[in-house]
């Protein structure tokens, strides 16, 4: 039978992130803040997902180690309590990929082949050579991510929700073929994150050179919030501006009151601010921000052995929870019966 929380469990959520190194404040705002309100309502197991990075990155293995190392790091400067929530990494959890192969006997290809990110990432990264079906699978890995832990709930932006949608299509393909409830379907979790954007109005991105990172130095995020492009239109300090043209009103949306809101608004709109001046509440908060997150993580940078048993401890702990599944499934294909 599927496992589910019983009446007084903490239902359970399952994420998990690339490993690309350092991150930066599109990050912060848009999964790590969510990650840690939830780990205190939720049973949470947030993972690494190195394997998932080898479907676009496969030639390319050696920066993984770092890597590594380097995101759990702000995941825990951030709040991530391993008290809490279990961290662990994929490629520890070998049942991830016992469960995709099984998987992968019933899932019709047409299933893969219609996921959305499938050609919007070929047309992105069309410079890499992606015709291969760790690339085609891997929202199937990403389906067998969620339903070895018998995830309840997984938090999505909306261009996720299709992962989710697929993942329950399989898990009740196998359901219907095995003729038991053996996987648990999983719900998007919708929840309300701020969007920040770049420093010059797109998606924030290490490689658009746009992104303040969280253990950015103070000087280089003032420098940053300082030159930020601004309202074309205001080409002299006496021209009139409109906040909706800016980048630098997008970070007020998000870190300035209704008071500072209204204050930025009616300066830009008839010159009685200037640029800079706009942009000082905006770096005193950035800083503030992320002072206690540089102290936090250096505790870290300088103790890299701690990083690895934590992230060894929540694999363990993952590990367990995932043969539980596994033990089912292969009960219900007659895979145990030897």
């Amino acid at each position: 039978m599927a496992e589910h929380s019983q009446p007084n469990q903490p239902k359970r959520v399952l994420s998990g992130m690339r490993p690309t190194g350092k991150l930066h404040l599109g990050h912060y705002h848009g999964a790590l803040k969510n990650w840690r309100s939830l780990q205190d309502g939720y049973e949470c197991f947030y993972f690494v997902a190195d394997w998932h990075a080898l479907t676009t990155d496969y030639g390319d293995t050696e920066i993984f180690a770092n890597h590594v190392v380097d995101m759990v790091i702000d995941w825990l400067a951030t709040g991530i309590d391993p008290g809490k929530a279990s961290i662990f990494l994929q490629s520890a959890v070998p049942e991830h990929a016992e469960l995709h192969l099984l998987l992968s006997m019933t899932t019709p290809l047409s299933w893969l082949e219609r996921v959305p990110s499938y050609k919007e990432q070929q047309t992105r990264l069309e410079g890499k050579s992606l015709d291969t079906y760790g690339f085609l699978g891997y929202p199937l890995l990403q389906a067998a991510d969620i339903l070895i832990y018998a995830a309840e709930f997984v938090p999505v932006g909306g261009d996720q929700a299709a992962h989710v949608e697929l993942t329950r299509e399989v898990a009740r393909r196998f359901n219907h073929l095995h003729r038991a409830p053996v996987l648990a379907e999983p719900a998007a979790l919708h929840t309300q994150v701020a969007k920040l954007p770049g420093l010059d109005g797109q998606k924030m991105s290490k490689s658009y050179n746009n992104a303040i990172a969280l253990r950015e130095a103070p000087e280089s995020v003032a420098k940053k919030i300082r030159t930020m492009p601004t309202d074309p239109a205001r080409v002299r300090r006496t021209d009139p501006g409109d906040p909706a043209k800016c980048p630098v009103w997008q970070f007020h949306q998000v870190y300035s009151d209704a008071n500072t809101r209204d204050w930025v608004r009616e300066g830009c709109v008839s010159a009685g601010i200037g640029c800079v001046d706009c942009k000082k509440p905006v770096i005193e908060a950035v800083l503030a921000e992320l002072a206690p997150i540089r102290e936090t993580a250096r505790h870290y940078e300088n103790n890299p052995d701690e990083v690895r048993d934590i992230i060894r401890q929540g694999s363990e702990k993952a590990r367990q929870a995932a043969s539980a599944t596994m033990d089912r499934v292969r009960d219900a294909m007659g895979l145990s019966r030897w």
